[in-house]
């Protein structure tokens, strides 16, 4: 079975996603459960000065009615480590006070019968507020913005004098780039089933980490562990949004407690837009400076962007500036201005998303101006190692990507100058970006069982979010347990299980497969073990280091007929399962970074199997310290643009990454096209809206946030280096989820340039910005 990773086999959930046998979280139904619909504030600023439920407390059907008035008491979330999970307003917890700090904050919640029942009595509570002028718009609030606290000196950054190196340079750009509000706006809203039975607590949570649910749950509550499960077997996506949580399953809960009875909270995609995060605008100001062949000399990345008052979310949209490029004089500063709006979180790669776009179409502007090739222009700069942190790169080979997508796309064929090429009446312009993004693990645990009939299950309580994990996770196991594939089982998103890495930071893949990995070969090890010591095995008395386990058989290294069966040898020893747990306890993240990824956590059983399992063992001697943990890649993409309409197609994209090992080509390919197709959307077509005179979302459905559908599709052409990292695991592999959108949107904009010859800097490029 050692051919089983790599290969593109189907989803192993496939088939029940498409027959409807998949059950996301809106989909449970507890016996005499009742539904519940949120209340929103439609004021940006102020208190609640008198909340009337009479009305709506006479709507039959309806069971209850919870505000700030009558809900239990929460307590702070505890604890700093990230992976005891992250509550997304720290000093705004739901329902606790009559403060407004936001349009849309959650003010109540109404139970009823029905769902119909309890969004028409929803309608009738009637809110008198006292108003106060809100602080809603980051341009004209720049001369607030301070540093911000949390994410230390990761956030501002400097190496050398890039002042004096600017006021020096031969050649020298400066300019601005901005990025609106962008929504995460995943296919399943964000809904939660909560159900008391005593004192045990069972919820169904659409999130990216049932373990940091728990956590939050036990802290906020004052409830014991071993009395709260949290289920998310199936999740619609979740691009950061469902990473942290948000004031409905806590609401949920509460109220499941108030009525004594199962309720169901379900978002709107109108609430999804003012109660569940979002990405930060933000203000990004370039400066770069080269001598005339090209070589940088300085580089200055300033970023300006917004949270809440209720809490500090850092966008780190310079942090990938600081490693991107060879320059001995770079300087990057991060600040915040705090806005009446709901507190910004992760979206798909957080601060590299619109940080690449920045320096990227920066460094584009920078090849004009100095009648070099773009690609040129980065070989030129190309960083052998990470400057900033001074270590090597544990992997890198980003000159490939460029090399290999500049063919792909027919670069060669490309007019340097902008508005020289056309097709019919189309103008055509050509552009290209790097991409990168961390390549992130965090600690994560999983339990092996292989059963006496010949198949084997996979525990672990990391989740899958819709990317593939459960069928990477299954070749995984299977190649480490000499399965097939179909003979083995991964159960996922479910906080019993062993804890593991949050879905989020493109961590799971490299967080997640070596415990299971070393889990399955933890059970392997005690199966050989069995095998040498009886008397009645073919394998008796053989040395374990010669033996080896394929195709649900144990056999002599070179010999396939001196051995026997995984069934033949526990059916003989009257056992019906092996068991081992497997932790590894490895972080590739810098401790003082900005917004760090979960630590997780596991038992003390997985922890003390660990410390004599090999695998686990030969993981964990490697000196990470050492290296600089990142993935690369090149994108490519060629647009047409009308003349006269101002419209834009991206006709062809190409993305050539470097992501370490490859595990399954389909999932692969499907998730850096999902990460391009953000791209398109970010450069394009996104972009929140907001009433300048209250501060209110104006943008709250998917018929007025535009983003990109079948017709905008490009022809894609994705392609893997598909050489494992050496350093980050055993199995050598990266995550992917979010480095497809990383350099995407500058891609575009370069392209548009080049079309052109107009450069727009501030996003999204719509037809009036070209016409």
């Amino acid at each position: 079975m050692n051919d089983i990773l790599g290969k593109p086999i189907d989803r192993v959930d496939g088939k029940l996603k498409v027959s409807g046998g998949a059950t996301y979280s809106a989909e449970y139904f507890p016996k005499n459960m009742v539904y519940g619909v949120l209340v929103l504030s439609t004021i940006s600023k102020g208190r609640i000065r008198n909340i009337d439920t009479n009305q709506a407390e006479r709507v039959k059907g309806v069971v209850g009615i919870m505000t700030y008035k009558n809900s239990m008491s929460l307590h702070f979330p505890q604890g700093t480590d990230p992976g005891s999970g992250k509550y997304a307003e720290k000093d705004l917890l739901p329902l606790q006070n009559d403060r407004i700090y936001y349009d849309g904050q959650v003010i109540a919640a109404v139970m009823a019968e029905t769902f119909e029942k309890a969004e028409y009595a929803a309608k009738l509570v009637k809110v008198d507020y006292e108003t106060e002028s809100p602080i809603f718009d980051l341009k004209t609030n720049i001369s607030k913005s301070y540093k911000p606290s949390s994410g230390g000196s990761q956030l501002q950054l400097k190496r050398g004098d890039a002042d004096a190196a600017l006021q020096s340079a031969d050649v020298k750009m400066e300019q601005t780039y901005t990025t609106p509000v962008y929504h995460h706006n995943a296919m399943e809203p964000h809904a939660s089933v909560a159900e008391w039975n005593g004192d045990q607590l069972m919820v169904y949570d659409a999130t990216q980490a049932v373990s940091g649910v728990k956590s939050l749950l036990v802290s906020m509550l004052g409830l014991l562990p071993e009395k709260v499960k949290v289920v998310s077997l199936f999740i619609g996506g979740g691009f950061g949004s469902k990473g942290f949580t948000w004031p409905n399953p806590i609401v949920t809960v509460m109220a499941a407690k108030m009525v004594k009875r199962p309720v169901k909270l379900v978002l709107s995609r109108q609430q999804m837009f003012t109660t569940a995060g979002r990405r930060s605008e933000t203000i990004q100001k370039i400066a770069l400076a080269s001598n005339s062949s090209g070589k940088l000399t300085a580089i200055k990345h300033d970023t300006i962007s917004e949270s809440s008052f209720v809490d500090e979310f850092v966008e780190t949209a310079g942090l990938a500036t600081s490693m991107l490029y060879s320059c001995p004089n770079v300087e990057i500063s991060h600040s915040l201005v705090r806005l009446n709006k709901v507190t910004p979180c992760p979206t798909r790669a957080p601060g590299e998303a619109p940080g690449t776009y920045a320096i990227e179409a920066a460094m584009d502007e920078l090849a004009y101006q100095l009648k070099m090739d773009p690609i040129q222009l980065r070989l030129v700069n190309y960083a052998e190692m990470d400057e900033q942190r001074q270590k090597k790169f544990s992997s890198k080979n980003l000159k490939e990507c460029y090399q290999r997508g500049a063919d792909a796309i027919g670069w060669s064929q490309r007019s340097p100058e902008p508005k020289s090429m056309r097709e019919g009446n189309y103008l055509v312009g050509y552009g290209m970006a790097t991409a990168t993004y961390l390549a992130n693990r965090v600690a994560s645990a999983a339990k092996a069982t292989l059963y006496a009939d010949g198949h084997a299950e996979i525990l672990s309580a990391t989740q899958d979010i819709g990317t593939g994990t459960y069928t990477i996770m299954t070749q995984i196991a299977a190649e480490a347990l000499g399965l097939p594939v179909d003979r083995v089982t991964v159960k996922l998103g479910d906080s019993d299980y062993p804890r593991a890495a949050n879905s989020g930071g493109s961590q799971v893949t490299a967080s997640v497969g070596p415990p299971i990995r070393a889990a399955a070969l933890g059970v392997i090890a005690k199966l050989i073990s069995l095998a040498v010591s009886d008397t009645a095995s073919p394998l008796h008395g053989h040395k374990e280091e010669d033996i080896i386990a394929d195709n649900g058989r144990i056999y002599v290294k070179n010999h396939t007929d001196r051995g026997e069966s995984y069934t033949e040898l526990l059916n003989r020893k009257g056992l019906q399962k092996l068991e081992a747990q497997a932790k590894t306890n490895v972080s590739t993240r810098d401790p003082q970074g900005a917004n760090p990824a979960p630590t997780g956590g596991v038992d003390a059983a997985a922890e003390e199997e660990s410390k004599t399992n090999p695998a686990v063992q030969e993981d964990q001697n490697v000196d990470r310290k050492l290296y600089s943990f990142h993935s690369f890649g090149a994108q490519f993409v060629k647009v047409l643009v009308d003349p006269d309409l101002g419209t834009v197609k991206v006709d062809k994209a190409v993305a050539v990454m470097d992501v370490g090992k490859i595990l399954n080509l389909k999932t692969a390919k499907s998730q850096i096209m999902g990460g391009m197709i953000f791209g398109i959307g970010m450069a394009l077509l996104e972009g929140t809206a907001y009433d300048p005179n209250n501060g209110r979302v104006v943008t709250r459905d998917l018929a007025q946030y535009l983003v990109p559908v079948n017709a905008d599709m490009p022809q894609f052409d994705i392609q893997f280096i598909d050489k494992p990292d050496p350093y980050i695991s055993p199995i050598g592999a990266k995550g992917i989820g979010e480095i497809g959108i990383t350099g995407m949107t500058a891609a575009v904009v370069n392209a548009i340039y080049h079309a052109t010859g107009k450069r727009v800097r501030d996003l999204p490029v719509t037809l009036d910005k070209l016409i």
